[in-house]
Protein backbone atom coordinates (compact mmCIF):
# COMPACT_ATOMS: atom_id res chain seq x y z
CA UNK A 1 0.00 0.00 0.00
CA UNK A 2 1.47 3.56 -0.63
CA UNK A 3 0.75 6.54 1.05
CA UNK A 4 -2.84 7.79 1.13
CA UNK A 5 -4.02 4.23 0.31
CA UNK A 6 -7.20 2.92 1.90
CA UNK A 7 -7.40 -0.86 3.20
CA UNK A 8 -9.64 -3.24 1.82
CA UNK A 9 -12.91 -2.54 3.91
CA UNK A 10 -14.99 -5.71 5.88
CA UNK A 11 -18.25 -6.48 4.58
CA UNK A 12 -20.50 -3.81 6.32
CA UNK A 13 -21.89 -4.85 9.69
CA UNK A 14 -25.64 -2.76 10.75
CA UNK A 15 -24.63 0.68 12.15
CA UNK A 16 -24.72 0.97 15.92
CA UNK A 17 -27.56 2.67 17.73
CA UNK A 18 -27.02 5.60 19.76
CA UNK A 19 -27.45 3.90 22.86
CA UNK A 20 -25.38 1.10 21.84
CA UNK A 21 -22.60 3.78 21.10
CA UNK A 22 -22.70 4.90 23.76
CA UNK A 23 -22.82 1.88 25.96
CA UNK A 24 -19.74 0.67 23.64
CA UNK A 25 -18.09 4.20 25.14
CA UNK A 26 -18.60 3.49 28.09
CA UNK A 27 -17.21 0.05 28.26
CA UNK A 28 -14.01 1.16 26.47
CA UNK A 29 -13.52 3.95 28.58
CA UNK A 30 -13.96 2.17 32.42
CA UNK A 31 -14.76 -1.81 31.98
CA UNK A 32 -11.73 -2.71 29.50
CA UNK A 33 -8.91 -0.16 29.31
CA UNK A 34 -7.39 0.06 26.02
CA UNK A 35 -4.20 0.46 28.19
CA UNK A 36 -4.98 -3.80 28.87
CA UNK A 37 -5.57 -4.50 25.54
CA UNK A 38 -3.29 -7.81 24.66
CA UNK A 39 -3.45 -6.81 20.43
CA UNK A 40 -3.15 -3.72 19.45
CA UNK A 41 -1.71 -0.32 21.25
CA UNK A 42 -3.64 2.29 22.33
CA UNK A 43 -3.07 6.41 22.25
CA UNK A 44 -4.62 9.37 23.56
CA UNK A 45 -4.72 12.78 22.04
CA UNK A 46 -5.38 15.26 24.85
CA UNK A 47 -5.50 19.11 26.21
CA UNK A 48 -7.26 19.23 23.23
CA UNK A 49 -8.66 22.95 22.89
CA UNK A 50 -11.75 21.81 21.15
CA UNK A 51 -12.69 18.61 19.64
CA UNK A 52 -15.09 18.36 16.72
CA UNK A 53 -16.69 14.62 17.06
CA UNK A 54 -19.99 15.34 14.49
CA UNK A 55 -22.04 13.73 17.16
CA UNK A 56 -25.27 16.04 17.99
CA UNK A 57 -26.09 14.27 20.79
CA UNK A 58 -23.51 15.62 22.43
CA UNK A 59 -24.33 19.24 22.61
CA UNK A 60 -27.39 19.45 20.13
CA UNK A 61 -25.04 20.88 17.55
CA UNK A 62 -24.17 18.76 14.00
CA UNK A 63 -20.46 18.92 14.88
CA UNK A 64 -20.72 17.91 18.51
CA UNK A 65 -18.33 20.34 19.86
CA UNK A 66 -16.75 19.06 23.29
CA UNK A 67 -14.35 21.67 24.91
CA UNK A 68 -10.94 20.68 26.78
CA UNK A 69 -11.01 17.47 25.22
CA UNK A 70 -9.89 13.92 24.78
CA UNK A 71 -10.10 11.17 22.38
CA UNK A 72 -8.90 7.75 22.62
CA UNK A 73 -7.47 5.46 19.73
CA UNK A 74 -6.99 1.74 20.14
CA UNK A 75 -5.43 0.10 17.04
CA UNK A 76 -7.90 1.69 13.89
CA UNK A 77 -10.72 2.56 16.36
CA UNK A 78 -11.96 5.83 18.46
CA UNK A 79 -13.03 4.09 21.38
CA UNK A 80 -13.24 6.96 23.83
CA UNK A 81 -14.07 10.70 23.43
CA UNK A 82 -14.61 12.94 26.03
CA UNK A 83 -13.70 15.95 28.73
CA UNK A 84 -9.91 14.98 29.33
CA UNK A 85 -10.38 15.25 33.17
CA UNK A 86 -11.99 11.49 32.20
CA UNK A 87 -9.66 10.16 29.92
CA UNK A 88 -9.29 6.21 30.35
CA UNK A 89 -5.35 5.14 30.28
CA UNK A 90 -3.56 4.47 27.02
CA UNK A 91 -0.40 2.78 26.50
CA UNK A 92 0.64 6.56 24.47
CA UNK A 93 0.17 10.02 24.85
CA UNK A 94 0.11 12.96 22.35
CA UNK A 95 -0.41 16.55 23.67
CA UNK A 96 -2.22 18.54 21.42
CA UNK A 97 -1.34 21.93 23.13
CA UNK A 98 -4.49 23.71 22.88
CA UNK A 99 -4.98 22.76 19.63
CA UNK A 100 -8.22 21.60 17.69
CA UNK A 101 -8.58 18.15 16.67
CA UNK A 102 -11.37 17.31 13.81
CA UNK A 103 -11.89 13.93 11.63
CA UNK A 104 -10.63 13.35 8.22
CA UNK A 105 -11.92 15.47 5.26
CA UNK A 106 -13.98 12.83 3.18
CA UNK A 107 -13.31 13.40 -0.30
CA UNK A 108 -16.22 11.97 -2.11
CA UNK A 109 -15.93 13.40 -5.57
CA UNK A 110 -12.10 13.03 -7.27
CA UNK A 111 -10.61 12.28 -10.72
CA UNK A 112 -7.08 11.19 -9.61
CA UNK A 113 -6.44 8.63 -12.51
CA UNK A 114 -5.19 10.92 -15.62
CA UNK A 115 -2.37 11.80 -17.50
CA UNK A 116 -0.92 15.27 -18.90
CA UNK A 117 -2.72 18.69 -17.56
CA UNK A 118 -4.37 21.43 -19.49
CA UNK A 119 -2.40 24.60 -18.32
CA UNK A 120 -3.00 26.00 -22.07
CA UNK A 121 -6.78 25.42 -21.52
CA UNK A 122 -6.64 27.04 -18.07
CA UNK A 123 -4.63 30.21 -19.37
CA UNK A 124 -6.84 30.75 -22.06
CA UNK A 125 -10.14 30.40 -19.71
CA UNK A 126 -8.65 32.92 -17.67
CA UNK A 127 -7.70 35.08 -20.36
CA UNK A 128 -11.78 34.80 -21.44
CA UNK A 129 -13.07 32.11 -23.29
CA UNK A 130 -15.89 30.14 -21.69
CA UNK A 131 -15.50 26.44 -19.76
CA UNK A 132 -17.16 23.34 -22.03
CA UNK A 133 -17.43 19.83 -21.62
CA UNK A 134 -14.93 19.31 -24.71
CA UNK A 135 -11.70 19.58 -23.09
CA UNK A 136 -12.03 16.58 -21.83
CA UNK A 137 -10.93 14.93 -24.77
CA UNK A 138 -7.26 16.41 -23.88
CA UNK A 139 -6.83 14.40 -21.12
CA UNK A 140 -8.49 11.37 -22.76
CA UNK A 141 -5.98 11.50 -25.86
CA UNK A 142 -2.75 11.86 -23.01
CA UNK A 143 -4.14 9.06 -20.16
CA UNK A 144 -4.30 6.65 -23.65
CA UNK A 145 -0.97 7.14 -24.03
CA UNK A 146 0.74 6.82 -20.75
CA UNK A 147 1.45 3.73 -18.97
CA UNK A 148 0.28 1.88 -16.23
CA UNK A 149 3.05 2.92 -13.98
CA UNK A 150 2.81 6.68 -15.03
CA UNK A 151 -0.84 6.41 -14.01
CA UNK A 152 -0.04 4.97 -10.83
CA UNK A 153 2.59 7.10 -10.01
CA UNK A 154 0.26 10.28 -10.56
CA UNK A 155 -2.34 8.99 -8.89
CA UNK A 156 -0.24 8.33 -5.68
CA UNK A 157 1.61 11.64 -5.93
CA UNK A 158 -2.36 13.23 -5.80
CA UNK A 159 -3.06 10.84 -2.99
CA UNK A 160 -0.19 12.07 -0.96
CA UNK A 161 -0.95 15.69 -1.49
CA UNK A 162 -4.29 15.11 -0.62
CA UNK A 163 -3.31 13.04 2.56
CA UNK A 164 -0.95 16.08 3.86
CA UNK A 165 -3.92 18.67 3.70
CA UNK A 166 -6.17 16.42 6.03
CA UNK A 167 -7.78 14.20 3.06
CA UNK A 168 -7.91 10.63 5.07
CA UNK A 169 -10.79 8.92 2.47
CA UNK A 170 -11.63 9.65 -0.89
CA UNK A 171 -13.53 8.28 -4.12
CA UNK A 172 -12.33 8.72 -7.32
CA UNK A 173 -13.15 7.91 -11.05
CA UNK A 174 -12.77 6.11 -14.59
CA UNK A 175 -13.53 8.23 -17.21
CA UNK A 176 -10.24 9.44 -19.08
CA UNK A 177 -9.15 6.20 -20.99
CA UNK A 178 -12.85 5.33 -22.82
CA UNK A 179 -12.44 2.52 -24.34
CA UNK A 180 -12.87 -1.07 -22.33
CA UNK A 181 -9.18 -1.29 -22.04
CA UNK A 182 -8.21 2.01 -20.99
CA UNK A 183 -11.42 2.56 -18.34
CA UNK A 184 -10.53 -0.87 -16.59
CA UNK A 185 -7.04 0.15 -16.35
CA UNK A 186 -7.77 2.99 -14.77
CA UNK A 187 -10.31 1.28 -12.27
CA UNK A 188 -7.73 -1.66 -11.44
CA UNK A 189 -5.18 1.04 -10.80
CA UNK A 190 -7.72 3.11 -8.39
CA UNK A 191 -8.78 0.23 -6.91
CA UNK A 192 -5.20 -0.68 -5.02
CA UNK A 193 -6.24 1.91 -3.44
CA UNK A 194 -8.88 2.79 -2.44
CA UNK A 195 -12.50 0.72 -2.35
CA UNK A 196 -14.43 4.10 -3.39
CA UNK A 197 -13.78 3.63 -6.72
CA UNK A 198 -16.53 4.64 -9.55
CA UNK A 199 -16.81 3.60 -13.16
CA UNK A 200 -17.26 6.95 -15.50
CA UNK A 201 -17.33 5.29 -18.93
CA UNK A 202 -19.77 7.97 -18.80
CA UNK A 203 -17.86 10.83 -18.77
CA UNK A 204 -18.35 11.82 -22.66
CA UNK A 205 -18.95 10.53 -25.62
CA UNK A 206 -15.75 8.88 -26.86
CA UNK A 207 -14.28 10.59 -29.84
CA UNK A 208 -14.13 7.10 -31.29
CA UNK A 209 -17.81 7.22 -31.45
CA UNK A 210 -18.36 10.88 -32.26
CA UNK A 211 -20.55 9.83 -35.20
CA UNK A 212 -22.63 7.19 -32.69
CA UNK A 213 -23.47 8.13 -29.51
CA UNK A 214 -25.90 5.36 -29.05
CA UNK A 215 -23.22 3.30 -29.95
CA UNK A 216 -20.99 4.53 -27.29
CA UNK A 217 -23.78 3.82 -24.42
CA UNK A 218 -24.05 0.10 -25.74
CA UNK A 219 -20.54 0.06 -24.92
CA UNK A 220 -20.68 1.57 -21.64
CA UNK A 221 -23.45 -0.71 -20.77
CA UNK A 222 -22.23 -3.62 -21.64
CA UNK A 223 -18.55 -4.86 -22.42
CA UNK A 224 -16.91 -1.79 -21.19
CA UNK A 225 -19.61 -2.42 -17.65
CA UNK A 226 -18.41 -6.37 -18.10
CA UNK A 227 -14.85 -5.26 -17.98
CA UNK A 228 -15.03 -2.64 -15.61
CA UNK A 229 -17.86 -3.91 -12.51
CA UNK A 230 -15.36 -5.74 -10.89
CA UNK A 231 -13.19 -2.76 -10.02
CA UNK A 232 -16.08 -0.50 -9.24
CA UNK A 233 -18.13 -0.12 -6.14
CA UNK A 234 -20.23 3.29 -7.96
CA UNK A 235 -21.56 4.05 -11.37
CA UNK A 236 -21.49 7.81 -12.62
CA UNK A 237 -22.48 9.36 -15.42
CA UNK A 238 -21.94 13.40 -16.82
CA UNK A 239 -25.76 14.33 -17.54
CA UNK A 240 -25.01 17.79 -19.29
CA UNK A 241 -25.19 19.13 -22.79
CA UNK A 242 -22.52 18.08 -24.80
CA UNK A 243 -22.29 14.86 -22.74
CA UNK A 244 -25.10 12.71 -21.45
CA UNK A 245 -29.24 13.71 -22.15
CA UNK A 246 -31.85 12.02 -19.24
CA UNK A 247 -32.36 8.75 -21.32
CA UNK A 248 -28.79 8.25 -22.16
CA UNK A 249 -27.97 8.84 -18.32
CA UNK A 250 -31.16 6.68 -16.62
CA UNK A 251 -29.93 3.63 -19.11
CA UNK A 252 -26.31 3.68 -17.83
CA UNK A 253 -26.82 3.95 -14.60
CA UNK A 254 -29.78 1.53 -15.06
CA UNK A 255 -27.56 -0.98 -16.38
CA UNK A 256 -24.82 -0.50 -13.90
CA UNK A 257 -27.00 -0.97 -10.64
CA UNK A 258 -27.96 -4.21 -12.05
CA UNK A 259 -24.52 -5.42 -12.67
CA UNK A 260 -24.22 -4.15 -8.45
CA UNK A 261 -23.01 -0.73 -8.60
CA UNK A 262 -24.63 2.19 -7.15
CA UNK A 263 -25.24 5.52 -9.06
CA UNK A 264 -24.06 8.92 -8.52
CA UNK A 265 -24.23 11.15 -11.29
CA UNK A 266 -22.75 14.80 -12.30
CA UNK A 267 -25.71 16.82 -12.30
CA UNK A 268 -27.30 20.52 -13.50
CA UNK A 269 -23.25 22.09 -13.48
CA UNK A 270 -23.25 23.73 -16.35
CA UNK A 271 -27.33 24.14 -17.50
CA UNK A 272 -30.45 23.37 -15.94
CA UNK A 273 -31.39 19.44 -16.56
CA UNK A 274 -32.96 16.34 -16.14
CA UNK A 275 -30.36 14.90 -13.31
CA UNK A 276 -30.84 15.88 -10.09
CA UNK A 277 -34.35 14.43 -10.62
CA UNK A 278 -33.02 10.96 -12.36
CA UNK A 279 -30.24 11.08 -9.10
CA UNK A 280 -33.51 10.89 -6.79
CA UNK A 281 -35.45 8.75 -9.05
CA UNK A 282 -33.10 6.30 -8.96
CA UNK A 283 -32.19 6.90 -5.08
CA UNK A 284 -28.37 8.28 -6.01
CA UNK A 285 -26.10 8.31 -3.46
CA UNK A 286 -25.28 11.86 -4.72
CA UNK A 287 -25.97 14.47 -7.52
CA UNK A 288 -22.89 16.57 -7.70
CA UNK A 289 -22.74 20.08 -8.68
CA UNK A 290 -26.01 21.07 -8.01
CA UNK A 291 -25.26 24.58 -9.98
CA UNK A 292 -28.37 25.23 -11.45
CA UNK A 293 -31.24 24.11 -9.66
CA UNK A 294 -35.55 24.22 -9.87
CA UNK A 295 -37.17 24.85 -7.28
CA UNK A 296 -38.89 21.25 -8.04
CA UNK A 297 -35.08 19.74 -7.90
CA UNK A 298 -34.32 21.37 -4.26
CA UNK A 299 -37.52 19.75 -2.90
CA UNK A 300 -36.98 16.36 -4.57
CA UNK A 301 -33.35 16.45 -2.45
CA UNK A 302 -34.99 17.57 0.80
CA UNK A 303 -37.12 14.70 0.35
CA UNK A 304 -34.30 12.08 -0.80
CA UNK A 305 -31.53 9.98 0.54
CA UNK A 306 -29.37 11.64 -2.64
CA UNK A 307 -26.58 14.07 -0.99
CA UNK A 308 -26.20 17.42 -3.07
CA UNK A 309 -22.21 17.54 -3.36
CA UNK A 310 -20.88 21.26 -3.94
CA UNK A 311 -17.56 21.51 -5.64
CA UNK A 312 -16.46 24.87 -5.07
CA UNK A 313 -13.11 23.90 -6.61
CA UNK A 314 -14.78 23.80 -10.43
CA UNK A 315 -16.86 27.20 -10.18
CA UNK A 316 -13.30 29.05 -8.79
CA UNK A 317 -11.41 27.13 -11.97
CA UNK A 318 -13.95 27.92 -14.39
CA UNK A 319 -15.07 31.45 -13.14
CA UNK A 320 -18.68 29.93 -13.01
CA UNK A 321 -21.79 30.57 -11.20
CA UNK A 322 -21.36 29.58 -7.25
CA UNK A 323 -23.61 26.86 -6.35
CA UNK A 324 -26.19 28.33 -4.06
CA UNK A 325 -25.88 26.32 -0.58
CA UNK A 326 -27.74 28.50 1.28
CA UNK A 327 -30.77 27.55 -0.58
CA UNK A 328 -30.36 23.87 0.01
CA UNK A 329 -29.70 23.87 3.60
CA UNK A 330 -32.34 26.17 4.52
CA UNK A 331 -34.79 23.48 2.44
CA UNK A 332 -33.13 20.88 4.47
CA UNK A 333 -31.05 18.94 1.83
CA UNK A 334 -28.03 16.93 3.13
CA UNK A 335 -24.70 18.53 1.68
CA UNK A 336 -21.38 17.26 1.21
CA UNK A 337 -18.11 19.68 -0.12
CA UNK A 338 -15.45 17.82 -2.18
CA UNK A 339 -12.30 19.04 -4.59
CA UNK A 340 -13.69 17.53 -7.47
CA UNK A 341 -9.78 17.41 -7.95
CA UNK A 342 -9.44 16.99 -11.99
CA UNK A 343 -6.61 18.28 -14.63
CA UNK A 344 -9.36 20.57 -16.45
CA UNK A 345 -11.93 22.37 -13.97
CA UNK A 346 -10.83 21.86 -10.46
CA UNK A 347 -6.85 21.20 -10.51
CA UNK A 348 -7.22 21.51 -6.39
CA UNK A 349 -6.65 18.31 -3.92
CA UNK A 350 -7.28 20.92 -1.13
CA UNK A 351 -10.47 20.13 0.72
CA UNK A 352 -9.28 23.25 3.43
CA UNK A 353 -9.21 25.78 0.17
CA UNK A 354 -13.02 24.34 -0.79
CA UNK A 355 -14.10 25.85 2.90
CA UNK A 356 -12.83 28.69 2.65
CA UNK A 357 -14.54 29.21 -1.17
CA UNK A 358 -17.47 27.79 0.37
CA UNK A 359 -17.87 29.88 3.23
CA UNK A 360 -16.68 32.86 1.57
CA UNK A 361 -18.79 32.26 -2.09
CA UNK A 362 -21.27 29.95 -1.31
CA UNK A 363 -23.18 31.30 1.90
CA UNK A 364 -22.10 28.40 4.06
CA UNK A 365 -20.94 29.06 7.62
CA UNK A 366 -17.58 27.54 8.59
CA UNK A 367 -19.76 25.15 11.18
CA UNK A 368 -21.75 23.52 7.90
CA UNK A 369 -18.90 23.78 5.69
CA UNK A 370 -16.52 21.65 8.01
CA UNK A 371 -19.29 19.18 8.40
CA UNK A 372 -20.01 18.79 5.02
CA UNK A 373 -16.50 18.44 4.31
CA UNK A 374 -16.61 15.23 6.61
CA UNK A 375 -19.71 13.81 7.77
CA UNK A 376 -21.16 15.36 4.73
CA UNK A 377 -18.69 13.39 2.25
CA UNK A 378 -19.51 10.08 4.38
CA UNK A 379 -22.87 10.63 3.91
CA UNK A 380 -22.35 10.63 -0.11
CA UNK A 381 -20.42 7.36 -0.11
CA UNK A 382 -23.28 6.31 2.37
CA UNK A 383 -20.85 5.01 5.22
CA UNK A 384 -21.09 5.93 9.21
CA UNK A 385 -17.53 4.37 10.00
CA UNK A 386 -15.96 8.00 8.63
CA UNK A 387 -16.66 11.55 9.11
CA UNK A 388 -16.59 11.38 12.64
CA UNK A 389 -14.84 10.63 15.76
CA UNK A 390 -17.46 8.72 17.72
CA UNK A 391 -16.75 4.97 19.60
CA UNK A 392 -16.61 2.82 16.73
CA UNK A 393 -15.32 4.92 13.98
CA UNK A 394 -12.22 4.74 12.35
CA UNK A 395 -9.58 6.88 13.93
CA UNK A 396 -8.85 9.09 11.12
CA UNK A 397 -8.66 12.61 12.45
CA UNK A 398 -6.90 15.79 12.06
CA UNK A 399 -5.09 18.09 14.33
CA UNK A 400 -4.63 21.79 13.27
CA UNK A 401 -2.47 24.38 13.92
CA UNK A 402 -5.09 26.81 15.56
CA UNK A 403 -7.25 26.61 18.32
CA UNK A 404 -11.04 26.07 16.14
CA UNK A 405 -11.91 24.35 13.22
CA UNK A 406 -13.37 28.16 12.23
CA UNK A 407 -9.70 29.18 10.73
CA UNK A 408 -9.57 26.91 8.28
CA UNK A 409 -12.35 29.39 6.76
CA UNK A 410 -10.91 32.65 8.82
CA UNK A 411 -7.04 31.83 7.52
CA UNK A 412 -7.45 30.86 4.20
CA UNK A 413 -4.44 29.30 2.03
CA UNK A 414 -2.65 29.45 5.36
CA UNK A 415 -0.98 25.24 5.95
CA UNK A 416 -3.25 24.55 9.27
CA UNK A 417 -3.07 21.09 9.41
CA UNK A 418 -0.57 20.48 11.94
CA UNK A 419 -0.89 16.15 11.99
CA UNK A 420 -3.02 13.20 10.64
CA UNK A 421 -3.68 10.17 11.56
CA UNK A 422 -5.29 7.56 9.76
CA UNK A 423 -6.64 4.32 10.53
CA UNK A 424 -5.31 5.13 14.09
CA UNK A 425 -1.84 5.59 12.82
CA UNK A 426 -0.37 9.16 12.34
CA UNK A 427 0.78 9.93 8.90
CA UNK A 428 1.66 13.35 8.11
Amino acid sequence: MTPGSTPPRPAPEPAPTADQATEDAMSNATTVSPAHSASTASTLITNIAALVTNDPSLDGSPLGLIQDAAVAIEGDRVVWTGDQSKAPATDNRVDASGRAVIPGFVDSHSHLVFAGDRTQEFNARMSGRPYSAGGIRTTVAATRAASDEELERGLTHYLAEALSQGTTTFETKSGYGLTVEDEARALRIAAAHTDEVTYLGAHIVSPDYADDPAGYVALVTGEMLDACAPYARWIDVFCEKGAFDGDQARAILTAGRARGLHPRIHANQLSYGPGVQLAVELDAASADHCTHLTAEDVDALANSRTVATLLPGAEFSTRAEWPDARRLLDAGVTVALSTDCNPGSSFTSSVPFCIALAVRDMRMTPDEALWSATAGGAAALRRDDIGRLTPGAYADLILLDAPSHVHLAYRPGVPLVGGVWRRGTRVA
